[in-house]
């Protein structure tokens, strides 16, 4: 089973082991012994707080826990659970929460979709519930995860489940071959460009006919020129941000690299969701990939022994030389979100707070991400590390757990945290960026006439 970014951010697919795991939930919705489903699951007068999730293995059997141990010790207060395919969820959530009839707890990505809800006035505060009665389990978040959950500096859902980032994934056995390093800066990136080219290896892969894999790299060089504030500034709506100096150095630097055949010839028709681009790295057809943490699992299991070979390295995106941003900032994904319903009542309200404060990032349901090849948001999953046996796969949960652990920023990938329509338009601007068909400045200016929107 190929494992897709769509499958991924549907159903959190992310990590080493459970990869191969992010399978297809059943026709739905389902529910959960003793819940109620579909729409008489909602959240309305009388009907108790209410738990919408998403189906697909292991992530559904670990909610389903987390929901039987809550409902175990308060038979009196029972969160009644209604679980969805991807697709169905997310056309049913946004019409039931616009309707009034949503549930009480509302399961989702932050970001974007978070800011719609909370300028709707649809989700509750939590500002002062995590600061005030919550403080010892906000410590506990890496404290990168929160920027997804934020909106004009109020915090409006709690981070939980597991962080995967955007990796800079490289083939050793490539760099042995031209006698190199790998890249500590941008600026070396470009110098090994003809070094790969000369040996008759692609530099890098890159699955492009899937639009979101070249937005990848704009995320990195937005950050690493500029700094986290540049793309902050767009999503906050800030009149031309796509304009900001920083943001069309990095535009420039982009078609810089496709310039010089950074890139395998004919990216632009290879699809990331055949796993095509991490076959030509674990190949040896190209020497590096910028790609999600969720592939790793598939390179091990299809690559030969190219992970367990020892033959895989990866690392951080490197910075810019005299750029602004923060060299451990990261992207991609930082958590999955709780919100409660602002229209919830008080008592289901109450529900909703006890089961995320107990039942969320318990010891419980942390043991279990970390056994399905997951790093769970919280600081206490380094110590459950030593339990993984596989030497690689240790070495490899470890750098996840710092990469997120230690960043200054964790920035959710840019169509997650923008709106739909913005985000369509980034995709087909990225993909004509990426084809040379429009400039750094016809980029921006397309981007500007949607911020907001």
């Amino acid at each position: 089973m190929t494992t897709s970014r769509r499958t991924f951010l549907g159903f959190v697919g992310g990590g080493a082991l459970a990869a191969g795991l992010a399978a297809c939930g059943s026709s739905g919705p389902s529910s959960t012994p003793g819940s109620t489903t579909g729409a008489s699951g909602a959240g309305g007068a009388g009907s108790g707080a209410t738990y919408w999730f998403l189906t697909g293995q292991p992530q559904q059997g670990i909610r389903e826990a987390q929901v039987k141990r809550f409902n175990d010790a308060n038979p009196d207060t029972k969160l009644k659970t209604t679980e969805f395919q991807n697709d169905a969820f997310k056309a049913k959530i946004k019409t039931a929460i616009g309707a009034g009839q949503g549930p009480t707890l509302i399961w989702g990505w932050g970001g974007g979709g978070l800011k719609a809800y909370v300028e709707a006035g649809q989700v509750e505060d939590l500002t002062d519930w995590l600061n005030k009665d919550q403080a010892d389990l906000k410590n506990s978040i890496f404290p990168s995860a929160f920027t997804a959950a934020t909106v004009n500096g109020k915090i409006y859902a709690v981070p939980g489940e597991t962080v995967t980032p955007i990796v800079l994934f490289y083939d050793k056995r490539a760099f042995e071959k031209i006698g190199a390093e790998p890249p500590k800066s941008w600026q070396d990136i470009m110098s090994l460009v003809p070094k790969f080219n000369e040996k008759g290896i692609a530099p890098f892969s890159l699955g492009g006919q899937s639009r979101w894999t070249n937005m990848m790299w704009l995320e990195f060089l937005f950050d690493r020129i500029g700094g986290a504030e540049v793309f902050q500034n767009i999503f906050d709506g800030k009149k031309d941000g796509w304009s900001d100096p920083s943001a069309l150095k990095a535009l420039e630097e982009m078609q810089n690299l496709i310039k010089a055949n950074g890139f395998i010839k004919g990216f632009s028709s290879i699809t990331a969701d055949s796993n095509a681009d991490q076959a030509l790295l674990y190949t040896g057809k190209a020497a590096m990939m910028l790609h999600g943490a969720w592939t790793y699992g598939n390179m091990k299991a299809s690559g030969g022994d190219f992970v367990t070979g020892g033959h895989l390295g990866y690392m951080n995106f490197p910075p810019y030389d005299g750029g602004k941003g923060d060299p451990s900032d990261t992207v991609g994904n930082p958590g999955q979100y709780m919100s409660i319903s602002s229209k919830a009542t008080d008592g289901e309200k109450e529900t909703a707070k006890k089961f995320i404060a107990n039942n969320t990032l318990d010891d419980a349901t942390v043991d279990a991400w970390v056994k399905s090849g997951n790093i769970p948001v919280v600081k206490s999953a380094k110590d459950k590390l030593s339990s993984i046996t596989d030497k690689n796969d240790s070495e490899w949960l470890n750098f996840v757990y710092d990469t997120a652990a230690n960043a200054k920023n964790f920035a959710q990938s840019w169509d997650q945290a923008l709106s739909p329509t913005q985000a369509e338009t980034l995709l087909d601007n990225i993909a004509k960026l990426f084809q040379l068909s429009i400039s750094p400045q016809q980029f921006a200016t397309n981007m500007n006439a949607v911020i907001g929107q």
